[in-house]
């Protein structure tokens, strides 16, 4: 189990997401491990997305495409991932997230695509 909390705050459809870093997150050379990043920007991306299309409703969504973009290591303390929803249609929302670490420096930064899935 990672570990991650999110926190959704209904008025506005935002979405927060934290990881405190523990060793078993850290690769070889004991630096926040790439996929971990990929993973918390795409469940932070992925509930703005929802929100988009229905804050009260939550509907699913699927990652379309998910690019990320490496800036900064971290090697110990809390990360933040948060997003912001760009725009879309009726089944295709775009969002933008970004992952920070404790002292405010950005680590990476992400554009997503995601589709609703009606049910």
């Amino acid at each position: 189990m990672v570990g991650f909390c999110t926190e959704m705050d209904q008025r506005d459809g935002s979405c927060r997401v934290t990881l405190d870093l523990k060793p078993q997150h850290l690769n070889p050379i004991g630096v926040l491990h790439g996929g971990i990043v990929a993973m918390l920007l795409d469940v932070v991306c992925g509930n703005t997305a929802s929100a988009y299309f229905d804050r009260a409703e939550h509907p699913f969504v699927v990652t379309v495409s998910l690019n990320t973009s490496y800036v900064a290591a971290a090697r110990a303390g809390r990360v933040t991932a948060t997003a912001q929803a760009k725009g879309g249609g009726r089944s295709i929302a775009y969002v933008n997230g970004e992952l920070h670490g404790e002292d405010g420096l950005l680590l990476a930064t992400a554009t997503a695509i995601f589709k609703r899935i009606r049910s």
